[in-house]
């Protein structure tokens, strides 16, 4: 009998141990960031031997790998965030915003198709697994949320000058040297701007991708040292040198807004029911908001990868954030612990953590240092213009300009009241999504 009551004592002591595990964290909130998936070129070397043609829908645009890696992702999100996110898709718990491009519009609808499969009243049309959501998206001139690096601050640009002559920047391009010569001579042109060779790597993988014969000088080694150039090129643009003072220039203002909502979510609100935020953008993104969080691994961010923050409400009724980087989709997604906080991290630490990467005046912040700040404005992204130095007119060189020098010019002349004017915008843009309970100002 003593026995018993002993294994029953046992057995009814675990059930309320385990039944308090289980409660201690609720999840409340979700920020799911990604890269679009595969595409076509952006960038077109002047040697290349494939030409805009070529490629079925163009240069830049979706593939139907791409709609693949963005389905599996939001197949992903379901299976993930089942019994969190309703069965059914909900106006109210889900938000999407996306760049202004072709492809990231059609990656986060290809996501949501993986989300968000119609089944019972849902289906309009006996046999299609499908149904519209909307994604909201500014044309690209208003865009200063979800693409980086943004071109309209003199300060930035001076930064990146004096990244040029940092240290470890003249030494990796001394000990590449011969190397970045080989691309310039091979792919035509006469610049040894980092940009442009991971600009000529883009390339090559996007055709190495589609199973696209490669030119004989393309060996593995060569495809490898490309790799090692186009990641330095990429965390230059947001690391290596005044990290700090790039995000707060950059991506501070997209680490801002995710902050925000997530301090507004921990503030219990009956009307509030939004439950996720997906965010479709661009490997630069991805990159940028990871360096100023400082948890970026040193590569480029995949083919729909995603960056995740989730907040979850502790058994006291504090608050903590969590995020995983996903960049392979056969794996869970990687739990990252921003540095000076736990890998579950109470969200007044993170808010504390995170703040001095986000300006509270960028405008002010963004004016130049010296006098001087447009006299050799440097390449901040992968090139989508020929160099000077290269014909304009050779065929094999078309890339996609979208009039970069009227642009430039106009900035030039009017940048501050181009920025007042842009400024208006976003703010006006959030605030028609306010009914929709996005936690932006």
């Amino acid at each position: 009998m003593r026995i018993f009551h002993i294994t029953a004592l046992f057995v009814l002591t675990a059930v309320c141990v385990c039944g308090q595990a289980a409660e201690k964290r609720k999840l409340v909130y979700v920020t799911v960031l990604f890269r679009h998936g595969d595409r076509t070129p952006v960038f077109v070397y002047p040697t290349d031997p494939y030409k805009e043609e070529d490629w079925l829908q163009g240069f830049g645009q979706l593939s139907q790998e791409g709609m693949r890696q963005q389905y599996e992702l939001g197949q992903f999100l379901r299976k993930r965030y089942a019994g969190y996110l309703s069965k059914f898709y909900n106006r109210n718990e889900v938000l999407v915003l996306s760049t202004d491009y072709d492809r990231t519009l059609m990656s986060a609808q290809a996501s949501l198709a993986g989300l968000y499969p119609p089944s019972g009243w849902q289906v309009f049309m006996k046999g299609l697994r499908w149904q519209p959501i909307p994604v909201h998206a500014l044309p690209k001139s208003q865009e200063k949320l979800l693409l980086y690096p943004l071109k309209d601050c003199p300060r930035y640009h001076e930064l990146m000058n004096e990244t040029h002559h940092t240290e470890e920047f003249l030494s990796f391009t001394a000990t590449h040297k011969n190397f970045i010569d080989l691309v310039r001579n091979k792919a035509g042109f006469n610049t040894t701007d980092l940009n442009y060779v991971w600009g000529v790597q883009d390339t090559l993988l996007c055709q190495s991708l589609h199973n696209m014969s490669l030119p004989a000088w393309v060996t593995p080694d060569v495809m490898e040292k490309l790799n090692t150039v186009k990641d330095f090129a990429l965390e230059i643009l947001f690391g290596v040198h005044k990290r700090q003072e790039k995000s707060r220039l950059q991506t501070g203002i997209l680490l801002g807004e995710i902050v925000k909502n997530l301090s507004k979510m921990a503030v219990p609100e009956p009307s509030q029911k939004l439950k996720m935020m997906m965010l479709s953008s661009h490997d630069t993104t991805l990159a940028a908001i990871q360096i100023s969080m400082n948890v970026f691994n040193g590569k480029q961010p995949p083919y729909s990868s995603c960056q995740i923050f989730e907040l979850y409400r502790e058994a006291n009724g504090s608050y903590s954030v969590s995020i995983f980087y996903r960049n392979d989709s056969t794996v869970e997604p990687y739990p990252q612990q921003l540095p000076g906080c736990s890998v579950n991290c109470p969200l007044d630490d993170f808010v504390k953590l995170t703040k001095p990467f986000i300006s509270d005046d960028r405008d002010k912040e963004c004016q130049a240092a010296s006098k001087d700040t447009d006299g050799h404005e440097p390449l901040t992204h992968k090139p989508d213009c020929p160099p000077s130095s290269v014909n304009p007119d050779h065929q094999s060189c078309r890339v996609i300009c979208l009039q970069k020098d009227q642009i430039r010019s106009q900035r030039k002349r009017d940048l501050r009241n181009q920025e007042v004017r842009k400024t208006k915008s976003v703010n006006s843009f959030l605030r028609d999504l306010q009914p929709l309970h996005l936690g932006m100002q």
